[in-house]
Parts: structure tokens; C-alpha cells; sequence
């Protein structure tokens, strides 16, 4: 009884782990055929703008850019 438990019991996180594996090529795969998530056409809406420049604050490998650039419209 044991070890047939114990087969079931590995089968089934062979199959969890086997259905995680291949969830991101599915995810991928069906997406692309989708229209994109973000359309470039379009501006980006404000909460994207407004977080975009406190992204990489907590960088301490180099640090924030100090430069400036200009906006593009």
C-alpha cells in the first residue's frame, strides 16, 4: 500500500511541475497570436509615466542616472 501511494504521490508532482514548466510556453504562445498588451500606437497611460522614472531608485550598483532628457512627444 505504500509504496503504490508513493508512485501516485510522485506522479502527481511530475505532473504539477510538468504542467508549470510548459505554462509559460502556452501563456507565451497564446498571447502572441492576441493583440499585444501594451500598443505602441497609443500613449502610455498616466500611472505607467508617472512610475517610470522611480523604477530604479533602489539601484545600488550604479546608482540613478543624473542625466536629464528631453521629452519626446
Amino acid at each position: 500500500m505504500s509504496r503504490t501511494r508513493n508512485a501516485i504521490v510522485a506522479t502527481g508532482l511530475l505532473a504539477f511541475a510538468g504542467a508549470g514548466l510548459v505554462f509559460p510556453f502556452y501563456m507565451a504562445s497564446r498571447s502572441s497570436k492576441a493583440k499585444p498588451v501594451i500598443d505602441s500606437s497609443k500613449a502610455l497611460p498616466p500611472q505607467a509615466t508617472f512610475r517610470g522614472p522611480y523604477i530604479n531608485t533602489g539601484s545600488r550598483d550604479i546608482g540613478p542616472d543624473h542625466r536629464t532628457y528631453p521629452k519626446k512627444q
